[in-house]
């Protein structure tokens, strides 16, 4: 053994790289022979398709409101529709000489929302923000104070009647959610009875029965000269549809706590109420954080389905807008991508912030 001498050898190149652009493609898109097939069909299409695309959005479209020069032979895309149409589309029938007033009121409702989902902003007076932020919504919607004409809800419209609706039935169906979903685990059968017909009956119906029983069948069932106006009325049936939801995506939350925890608190000597504020309820939220918000971005595009009831939120409104002018009707395509954007820039801006609340909740089960 004398005279051994050690020699490590070289080091040498990993034969496959696991970083970078080159293997994020051979992983992604070229991984096996029928990813590889299904890429190179889908990127010749797109090849194929897009300039096409751009052409009719973008170099080819007629971006003046003139519904003449859309006509023109070779024109693309007409976004005049939208220069010569938006205030329409944005709020509907409200008088047009007054919609400073959804501007404003829609403005400040944004502003309440953003502000609500900073984390420096939860404090107990964001509650009395709300307050005061929703009663200037509707004064200045609905006006007859401090010398503003009075509108009727009938011709609110647009963008400010979908944020209203899809904020308020948010606000009001994630509680009552809560209570149905508690109810459904109590112990007395009582409770636990009425919060499961609920459900299952509301559930067992879509929306537009809800909307359509609410607007059109209830006041039948009201005295003589009573009546509630049909805002309130369809609020309250989406809030009540999109509750019966939810409730089942808490209740299931609520099941995958460990029965342990609930013993221990028990032990600990804590209420019923004590256990679900501090033990069972912050663990249960955070685990069915993406469901809620998909409920949340559910209820904002079911919205749209009020229009049956003569309430002419942003979608209603885009008909109404295109539907009484002849000149514009052909170009319904753009009026429809416009609001496919702002309704996409609406959910997509949900789903972000529910992925960073799902992060700040899994922070503690972090390593």
């Amino acid at each position: 053994m004398t005279g051994y001498t050690f020699n490590p050898i070289e080091p040498r190149r990993a034969p496959v790289r696991t970083e970078g652009p080159v293997a994020w493609l051979r992983t992604n898109l070229f991984g096996d022979p029928m990813t590889s097939v299904s890429t190179i069909i889908i990127g010749g299409l797109l090849l194929w398709y897009i300039p096409q695309l751009l052409n009719w959005a973008i170099f080819n479209a007629s971006w003046r409101p003139l519904a003449d020069a859309c006509r023109a032979d070779g024109a693309g895309a007409c976004w005049g529709v939208i220069a010569e149409k938006y205030r329409l589309i944005l709020f509907g029938r409200y008088p047009f000489d007054q919609q400073w007033r959804p501007l404003v009121a829609t403005a400040l409702l944004m502003a309440l929302i953003v502000a609500s989902c900073m984390r420096m902003f939860w404090r107990s007076w964001l509650v009395l923000l709300w307050v005061g932020v929703l009663a200037c919504f509707f004064a200045l919607m609905y006006g007859n104070v401090v010398g503003l004409s009075k509108v009727e809800t009938d011709s609110w419209g647009g963008l400010p009647l979908t944020i209203l609706l899809a904020t308020l039935a948010m606000v009001m169906a994630f509680p009552l959610a809560l209570l149905v979903a508690l109810g459904k685990r109590s112990n007395l059968p009582a409770i636990r009875s009425f919060c499961t017909i609920y459900v299952e009956l509301i559930r067992g119906v879509p929306l537009i029965s809800v909307l359509f029983m609410a607007s059109f069948m209830f006041p039948l069932f009201m005295p003589v000269g009573f009546s509630i106006d049909v805002l309130i009325r369809v609020l309250v049936g989406i809030t009540l549809f999109a509750a019966a939801y939810m409730a089942e995506v808490i209740r299931g939350g609520l099941q995958a706590v460990p029965k342990g925890q609930v013993e221990a608190a028990a032990t600990l000597g804590l209420s019923y109420w004590q256990t679900q504020r501090k033990i069972v309820l912050p663990q249960a939220l955070g685990m069915v954080v993406p469901g809620i918000m998909n409920n949340f971005i559910s209820m904002f595009m079911d919205t749209s389905l009020v229009t049956i009831v003569s309430l002419y939120e942003l979608l209603g409104a885009l008909g109404l807008a295109l539907n009484s002018d002849a000149d514009w009707r052909p170009f319904k395509i753009e009026g429809y991508l416009f609001i496919a954007l702002i309704y996409f820039g609406f959910c997509f801006s949900m789903s972000l912030y529910s992925r960073w609340i799902e992060k700040q909740a899994n922070k503690g089960k972090a390593r």
